[in-house]
């Protein structure tokens, strides 16, 4: 089968099954089954397929028909210019998280010790700790099956550092099974966290890809979808440095609540960011010499 006949038939039947992103995913699952590129499309558009690659984005379509998020079905999302494996185990990056990592590389500084709550797939912790020098970082989750994805990733990123060995083994980076703080020792110069923030009441209405298909502990934040805010933002005070930082990515329409349960817990110059469609998206703030109550 020619290429461009087999991403006809992708489009077809993508489009059939009402998947929005229909010309955009067909093409980009045939160029993770060919090893192409989008040029090919243009191209090359009257090669030749093998059987094994057709049979294969055939299987590919047929999941993306039933709403299997494309980077389930191809098991990896870029996310800071880096591409981390993901599965049906961790929320997929979105570009949105980005922000959260630009902010704190900011204020990250050689040599300062992370703590990524709610690590998933690790993509926030080690985004940070690949663009800084000497950092070490743990990455916290509740879910055994999300912290080998994590540590799938280290290993993934640790041949494109000098210090490959340390990046991926345990001198720079830990992974710890732990409800929130339940597990964590010592203290850190930065604490990140993306928890669940979704109210449980919406999260019937949600898109196909992300209600059946992301992990639903991801992404529940219970009633008001801001349970995980109020614990971390108490108990994280403890184990931060004096002058740490707490940052969180938030929903579009929570950041002044959680302005306010940064500042009731002691944090200072409360700043809230937003994302590139203009809505609130990062909160964050640093720890004083003293607690405030």
């Amino acid at each position: 089968m020619k290429y461009k006949a087999l991403y006809d038939y992708g489009v077809r039947e993508l489009m059939a099954a009402g998947i929005e992103e229909s010309l955009l995913d067909a093409r980009l699952l045939l160029e993770h089954v060919c090893h192409t590129d989008r040029n090919d499309l243009l191209v090359h558009g009257e090669r030749d397929v093998q059987d094994e690659d057709k049979n294969a984005y055939q299987e590919y379509i047929k999941k993306r028909k039933q709403h299997v998020p494309l980077q389930y079905i191809t098991g990896e999302q870029e996310f800071m210019g880096l591409v981390f494996e993901v599965n049906e185990h961790v929320l997929i990056p979105r570009q949105d998280t980005e922000i959260l990592v630009e902010e704190a590389l900011r204020f990250l500084h050689d040599g300062m010790d992370i703590l990524d709550m709610c690590t998933g797939s690790g993509c926030i912790l080690l985004s940070l700790l690949h663009y800084s020098n000497g950092c070490s970082g743990v990455g916290a989750d509740i879910s055994q099956e999300a912290l080998e994805v994590a540590g799938k990733n280290a290993r993934r990123l640790a041949g494109q550092r000098e210090n490959a060995s340390d990046f991926a083994g345990d001198s720079l980076i830990r992974w710890i099974k732990s409800d929130l703080f339940d597990k964590i020792e010592g203290t850190y110069d930065m604490i990140v966290s993306n928890p669940p923030y979704i109210p449980t009441g919406v999260i019937s209405g949600l898109m196909e890809e992300v209600r059946d298909y992301e992990p639903m502990e991801a992404l529940d934040g219970k009633e008001d979808g801001l349970f995980f805010y109020r614990r971390i933002a108490a108990e994280a005070y403890g184990f931060l440095r004096s002058g740490g930082y707490l940052f969180f990515e938030v929903g579009y329409d929570q950041a002044e609540e959680v302005r306010h349960m940064m500042e009731g817990n002691g944090y200072r110059d409360i700043t809230v960011v937003k994302d590139f469609a203009g809505l609130d998206r990062v909160v964050y703030g640093w720890k004083g010499m003293e607690r405030h109550v």
